[in-house]
């Protein structure tokens, strides 16, 4: 029965692991001889169950990378030194079978929640479950929590998915059963169940610290959730990516042949998921505090600090008021990463692209191509920053600009001064893979630079995005921002140092322009108005690096125009001031080496255009010709080793699972279409 085991995750091996988390079982009974039917009856074991989930579903910093400020790679907003295989129709394939732990069409976790409501709400109802009532109630709310964001993190990879409330036995009938997919609303709104359930059993901010998921990061979720399916129906509709409409998959499966939605139509279910949005993102921006900015980048140990840009690096951040939930490390607990150390250098090889800077306003709220903008180009990177949303003057990184200002003993990966960025090396630890890098995440203490032990901490939800959730949803459901969207911008630009009068940006924005660097300038192929255009620019800057462009760029339908035309990743104006900053220091040559055939060259040629291009240098990269997509890839296939198995037959047609939208159902096959 090991091949059936899609569902299931050994309760035994899954209690192990919790258990060696938990610190305060000296007065219990050795883990040896626990047994399910000894564990989760007292509060603090319920605890420590969730700890044990935490690490494994939330999003957080990981060693030898940029942590969560490099997961927005392969975007057009950040991109790594390499390209990714999703943009080249026909080099992303369908996959027969992979390790359990490795399938994104996995159930690991939710297994694990699954197992600890199973068992502990009859315990809770049946008042066997020693302990504070309400702390208590929170555990089981943060359960509740945790298969949510679990759910959601698969729901974006595959859309219609099954709903599994509860453990299975390793049995195929139950299994196959189990294994039908729901429409994708569907799921959503499962999601949105168990927040709503871990919206009343939880508090806010149980231990003060907001170390401890809480009431307000269950608000914020729901509302990102119901976003994301809110636009995704919006522009997907009238395609085989939602229910009922032409091709969907899942109306040839009797199960889902009669589907209805709950609202009555596609029409409706919009509208009932972005007024969710409205209203639960409301509940935690009319509370948010935003963090001051000063528009400044500390450059002296005596000047003052900048709280915005100390916010994504400081060792405590229970303190900051726009911070919802954070993850501490500890490097006296082996707790550690390496987001500093990256950001001394290129950012562990996640540059920025030239489109995610050029997206930037000026101070004075104008695009940079408008007239009157005081734009000074992008000959250097100090040219760049002048005059800008300081959002980008704080974070993108300029050579000369001090990058310690807390001098240690420790800390030998330090780079006290950030000098021109070395994109001639194929190092991801050290090499700049656009030019353009960021201190986003990056520490002015010389005591974080030790390799591998850096301990500043991870956020997870802060307040802002509710704001802009706030902003977008009713915007795409109205058609026009009621009072308090627009305060809720004024606030966010204020903050930013950028003209609050977002209609003067409005107006002098042009579209044909903002096409040429940002995905987001598109839905469903088509360009999108000025104003929620820079709806979109607004939570694109704010948002920058924080993990939910792809999100973004699914859900908007954003990829669309590519299939026709390709798109260009770029960075910094090489073929310009800048190549003056690649010579050999004795001979003052050029170190700079173009043309596809040269096997040694190492920047793209001047002839294809001024920007460096770093996966157009060599005339056998596949990529050479720019980024294209394919409709298929909005999601991702399902392994067919899932088909095949819950078939029966052999004949994956007549399993309950159907393929994602194009996507054949033979392994090693690229998409349809």
């Amino acid at each position: 029965m090991k091949q059936i085991n899609i569902f299931k995750h050994v309760a035994g091996v899954a209690l192990l692991g919790l258990l060696c988390s938990c610190n305060d079982f000296l007065d219990e009974t050795p883990k040896s001889t626990i047994s399910p039917e000894n564990y989760l009856t007292e509060e603090s074991q319920l605890a420590s169950y969730a700890n044990g989930l935490y690490a494994d579903i939330l999003p957080s910093h990981g060693n030898w990378s940029y942590g969560t400020f490099g997961t927005d790679q392969h975007t057009d907003n950040q991109a790594y030194m390499n390209y990714d295989n999703k943009y080249i129709p026909g080099q992303w394939k369908t996959i027969q079978s992979q390790k359990a732990d490795d399938d994104p069409y996995r159930f690991k976790f939710i297994y694990s929640c699954n197992y600890f409501l199973e068992n502990v709400m009859p315990r809770y109802t049946a008042k066997q479950i020693s302990g504070s009532d309400a702390n208590i109630r929170h555990y089981i709310g943060e359960m509740y929590f945790l298969r949510a964001y679990e759910y959601f993190k698969r729901y974006q990879m595959f859309g219609d998915f099954p709903i599994v409330r509860n453990t299975l036995p390793d049995q195929m009938d139950p299994l196959v059963e189990a294994s039908k997919r729901s429409p994708r609303n569907e799921v959503a709104r499962f999601i949105i169940s168990d927040l709503d359930s871990a919206i009343v059993l939880m508090e806010s901010n149980p231990d003060k610290a907001k170390t401890r998921i809480n009431k307000e990061s269950a608000l914020l979720l729901k509302s990102r959730v119901a976003l994301f399916e809110g636009t995704w129906l919006k522009y997907f509709k009238n395609t085989a990516f939602v229910p009922n409409g032409p091709g969907w998959p899942g109306k040839e499966k009797d199960y889902n042949a009669n589907y209805q939605y709950p609202t009555g139509d596609i029409d409706s279910e919009i509208n009932y998921f972005l007024t969710l949005a409205m209203e639960t993102s409301q509940e935690v921006a009319d509370a948010a505090v935003l963090v001051e900015n000063t528009g400044l980048v500390q450059q002296a140990a005596t000047e003052p600090a900048n709280p915005y840009m100390d916010m994504f690096s400081a060792v405590d951040m229970s303190s900051y008021s726009e911070v919802l939930l954070w993850r501490p490390y500890s490097k006296g607990l082996g707790q550690v990463h390496c987001v500093v150390v990256g950001a001394q250098f290129g950012d562990y090889g996640v540059g920025v692209t030239r489109g995610m800077v050029d997206g930037f306003l000026m101070a004075n709220g104008l695009p940079i191509y408008a007239a009157g903008s005081g734009y000074l180009g992008d000959e250097t990177i100090a040219d760049v920053r002048k005059d800008r949303d300081s959002r980008l003057t704080i974070f993108l990184k300029e050579p000369g600009q001090k990058n310690i200002l807390i001098e240690a003993v420790e800390g030998d990966h330090a780079v006290p001064v950030e000098p021109i960025p070395n994109i001639l090396t194929g190092d991801a630890a050290k090499g700049y893979a656009t030019g353009y890098a960021l201190r986003k995440g990056g520490s002015f203490d010389q005591a974080q630079c030790v390799n591998g032990e850096n301990y500043t901490g991870s956020i997870t939800f802060r307040a802002s995005e509710a704001l802009l959730n706030y902003m977008e949803a009713c915007y795409e459901k109205n058609g026009n921002l009621d009072a308090k969207a627009q305060g809720y911008w004024r606030a966010l630009r204020e903050r930013a140092h950028v003209d609050t009068d977002y209609n003067k940006t409005i107006a002098a924005t042009v579209m044909s322009e903002e096409a040429k660097n940002d995905w987001g300038a598109y839905s469903a192929g088509q360009l999108v108005d000025p104003t929620l255009y820079n709806i979109r620019r607004e939570r694109r800057c704010e948002l920058m690096a924080e993990a939910l462009r792809y999100m973004d760029l699914c859900r908007w339908r954003s990829m669309d125009q590519m299939i026709a035309t390709p798109y260009h990743i770029e960075g910094i104006k090489i073929w310009g001031e800048m190549q003056n900053w690649y010579k050999d220091e004795t001979t003052g040559e050029s170190l700079l080496v173009y043309g596809m055939d040269n096997p040694k060259a190492n920047v793209s040629a001047p002839s294809l255009s001024k920007y460096y291009r770093p996966y157009e240098k060599l005339s056998n990269s596949i990529a050479k010709d720019g980024y294209r997509w394919a409709m298929a890839h909005y999601l991702k296939p399902i392994n067919i080793q899932h088909l095949d198995i819950t078939s029966g037959s052999g004949d994956v047609s007549s399993s309950p699972i159907y393929q994602n939208p194009y996507w054949p159902t033979a392994a090693n096959q690229g998409a349809l279409q």
